[in-house]
């Protein structure tokens, strides 16, 4: 909460006028704090499952000195269901409020999934970039059936991609109203990680954001992630079906069901089967191209066209990922090691499922044993070798949907594209690794490690600035920036080191961010090699 002593600021908007606060951030920056503004009307009632529509002006002075609650979402740790259905708030944090040039403003969009994930300063404090002049923005958008249900029938209006629709709006608003807080509405980046960088790439790929920003960081998701395109499933009919529905498959009866059902009730569903998860699925509710074509549709067709064609780009972008991203999966291995006993007897589950969808079943069963041989060499499959099926997971899940984003830009895009790999490890600030593994593994930089060195959490605690967790710290929030400021990544804080955008000429060059920083030959680059070898050419990009 609020001290006593922290002073207020008032700003006035086009909308109204807000009530922020001063900050004083972990490392002692003075910064300006605006939370909880809203930028949709509440997705209630009628609204529920649709697109967003922009924020009703206010009269007053609204307070904007506290963060929303979190959308509503059910954890995949602990099952807890908690949030709001009116959830369409963002915070805008600002180094300074008034400068002889406005600051660059940077637009984070949270991961999780699309099930979990919030806009609050347990998650993502702002203190770390508040050392440089910048102008800071964290949006929430909706999970889950919320923000992804999809009904085929154009009547009921509810083609999907309700949460992609949050984003859209959130960036109209930001384009709009952003120099209000000193921040330069021509020089706006987008960024964020695992479902929050596919939904970054969505952004890049959809014409509803043309002209919204100018340059994006993708982190350790894409479109070209096999996640990223949920299937179309009756899930809004078997979702109806769990909450007590008897009737039959009919969009408009499915909708008017649904609206009649508790928020805490929705989220508690328990779609996804063995069968879904044996094809590689991770969340019933997410990005899917939507049924026709609406005024707001911003998934119009399959996500890997959308990337040949898209309007960013003409923009500069940065993308990567960290270097044990399968440490992720460590819970749901741990749970079923049965599982990897049993992956000799059925291989197939080792190939994506839009490979096995393309192609014979005497080919899947070819790249099935490539596979094996890739991660296991000579031996059989099983729960003793826990880690090389967690390296799998790194490729099959993140690792080569980077890859194709990469090749993809240096095939369609004119302006540059930086690629990196996060490998900073440390024993006890990768907080995402012992989130998953607890201190069951104790080194590797799992997935989300990055987010430690980037945002200040509600376990980050101030380090000594001769620390290399301290200095890992400097480097990320000074490549960030730069890249921010400039286009350009290049900064002091990672000295002598001259890092080029990739070429087609030479694909494998990557920023290692480790103890040390350096350009090195990208140490995935043979597994991923095989794993192209499994697609066919026009479906990789």
């Amino acid at each position: 909460m609020m001290s006593e002593n922290q002073e207020t600021c008032e700003l006035t908007l086009p909308l109204g006028k807000v009530k922020g606060v001063k900050r004083q951030s972990l490392y002692d920056d003075i910064y300006y704090s605006f939370e909880k503004i809203p930028f949709g009307k509440p997705p209630v009632g009628e609204l529920r499952f649709k697109a967003p529509q922009p924020a009703d002006p206010w009269s007053g002075v609204m307070d904007c000195t506290h963060y929303a609650t979190k959308p509503f979402q059910k954890s995949f740790m602990t099952g807890d269901i908690d949030g709001a259905e009116d959830c369409l708030y963002l915070n805008v944090y600002s180094k300074q409020l008034k400068t002889d040039k406005p600051l660059p403003v940077m637009v984070y969009i949270y991961g999780g999934a699309f099930t979990v994930g919030e806009a609050t300063r347990e998650l993502y404090g702002p203190d770390y970039f508040m050392t440089k002049d910048v102008v800071v923005v964290t949006l929430n958008y909706r999970l889950d059936c919320f923000g992804f249900l999809s009904l085929k029938d154009p009547s009921v209006n509810v083609p999907g991609n309700a949460g992609l629709k949050d984003q859209v709006l959130a960036l109209k608003w930001v384009k709009k109203y952003i120099s209000n807080f000193n921040g330069d509405d021509n020089n706006i980046t987008i960024f964020g990680e695992s479902a929050g960088g596919c939904s970054t790439h969505f952004m890049m790929c959809t014409e509803q954001t043309r002209g919204l920003f100018h340059k994006a960081i993708p982190m350790s998701g894409t479109v070209h992630n096999y996640w990223a395109n949920s299937p179309t499933e009756d899930f809004a009919f078997r979702l109806a079906q769990q909450n007590g529905y008897t009737g039959e498959n009919i969009d408009a009866k499915v909708l008017e069901h649904l609206r009649g059902v508790p928020a805490i009730e929705l989220v508690n569903h328990n779609l996804v089967t063995p069968e879904h998860r044996r094809n590689g699925m991770i969340f019933a509710f997410g990005p899917t191209v939507e049924p026709y074509v609406g005024e707001d549709c911003v998934v119009p067709k399959s996500p890997v066209e959308m990337a040949r064609e898209a309007w960013t780009n003409e923009l500069p972008s940065m993308l990567g990922g960290t270097s044990f991203e399968g440490l992720f999966m460590y819970p749901a291995v741990s749970a079923n090691l049965q599982a990897l006993d049993n992956l000799s007897k059925d291989p197939l589950r080792m190939v994506p499922f839009d490979v096995r969808a393309a192609n014979t079943e005497k080919d899947n069963q070819e790249f099935s044993q490539r596979l094996i041989k890739t991660y296991f060499g000579d031996s059989p499959p099983s729960s003793k070798l826990f880690m090389n099926i967690l390296d799998y997971y790194s490729y099959k899940i993140f690792w080569h949907g980077f890859n194709r984003t990469l090749n993809a830009r240096l095939s369609y895009a004119k302006a540059p594209t930086y690629f990196y790999r996060f490998d900073f490890d440390s024993p006890t600030f990768n907080f995402y690794r012992s989130k998953f593994c607890g201190d069951n593994i104790k080194t590797g930089v799992a997935h989300a490690d990055d987010l430690s060195y980037l945002w200040r959490n509600a376990a980050s605690w101030k380090l000594e600035s001769s620390s290399k967790e301290f200095q890992t710290i400097k480097r990320m929030i000074g490549i960030w920036t730069a890249f921010a400021a400039s286009s350009d990544p290049n900064c002091p804080e990672i000295g002598e080191v001259t890092w080029k955008p990739s070429t087609k000429e030479n694909p494998k060059l990557v920023l290692n961010i480790s103890d040390e920083v350096k350009v090195i030959d990208l140490p995935e680059y043979e597994k991923l090699q095989v794993w192209d070898g499994i697609y066919k050419p026009e479906q990789l990009i």
